[in-house]
């Protein structure tokens, strides 16, 4: 048994619904041995999924990027996520998918005849709680070590997860990385940067993951008429915002009102989060 997991919950695995705890693979699918794989992660509320189109758009340009041919099309993820939905029985969850080359003998080089392992699951996950949203996260600086291709939504997530220990070593909810001088993005989420009411992002590029939320908070702004910038933003514009925000499929947008142990802006959420965070739950209460 694996402590607070469900292991009756069924999961897609290869073809199959399975309970969790009988769901196996080979300890020579490449996943386990290379990190050679892809994954997403769909939020549904009241079993309804958000923004599949994009999360699953995402998981098409991952697999493209590393060159794993798989014989779904985006039809049948969206049935495939469906099924699962129904099946798990849960409201607010989140679908979890990846998709590994397969099982090959232990070599760096792509097998050639390798099937990929295509697994999925359901779980459950408690949107965002009051004190979050209105005493908001702390979060501290340090540098992005991780390699070049963040685009790729991969199953390598050493690097992410040596930063996410490093907060809670510091005691704080998130880091904000840096390279060469300039924002990347937290250990799991993106950052936006709020000045003179401006929100800003680092630029669409391999040196970040592009969270669905990228484009969803760009059209939030545009609706509230908050103008937006996305270029470089250096270290000290991060130290002298207004407003700091994160993003991600699960924590939805939440402020960030303390920054290596020193208030942001006011020291508490601020107007364009406020906007912000009103159109987002307005999105979700339409679906």
């Amino acid at each position: 048994m694996i402590p607070d997991v469900d292991c009756d919950s069924i999961v897609y695995l290869d073809g199959d619904y399975v309970r969790l705890g009988d769901a196996k693979i080979s300890v020579l699918d490449r996943g386990f041995i290379f990190g050679d794989g892809i994954y997403d992660v769909v939020p549904a509320y009241g079993g309804k999924p958000f923004r599949m189109d994009g999360h699953l758009a995402r998981l098409e340009r991952s697999l493209a990027a590393i060159d794993i041919k798989v014989g779904l099309k985006r039809r049948d993820w969206e049935q495939l996520a469906l099924d699962l939905i129904k099946r798990s029985g849960l409201g607010d969850c989140m679908v979890y998918v990846q998709v590994t080359r397969g099982v090959a003998k232990r070599d760096h080089a792509f097998p050639k005849n390798a099937t990929p392992t295509i697994f999925c699951m359901v779980s459950p996950f408690s949107r965002p709680g009051s004190a979050a949203r209105e005493q908001g996260l702390s979060v501290v600086g340090m540098p992005d070590i991780r390699w070049l291709r963040c685009e790729i939504k991969s199953v390598s997530l050493l690097g992410n997860v040596l930063a996410k220990q490093h907060a809670v070593d510091a005691g704080v909810d998130e880091v904000v990385q840096f390279r060469d001088g300039y924002l990347s993005e937290g250990a799991s989420c993106n950052i936006w940067v709020v000045k003179d009411g401006v929100l800003m992002a680092p630029p669409r590029s391999n040196l970040i993951l592009e969270g669905i939320r990228y484009g969803l908070l760009e059209e939030l702004a545009a609706s509230a008429g908050i103008p937006f910038n996305a270029r470089p933003i250096a270290e000290r514009e991060v130290e002298n915002a207004d407003e700091l925000l994160l993003s991600s499929a699960t924590k939805e947008i939440l402020p960030i009102t303390t920054y290596n142990g020193k208030p942001v802006g006011a020291g508490k959420p601020g107007k364009v989060y406020g906007l912000l965070r009103a159109g987002y739950d307005q999105a979700i209460a339409a679906l």
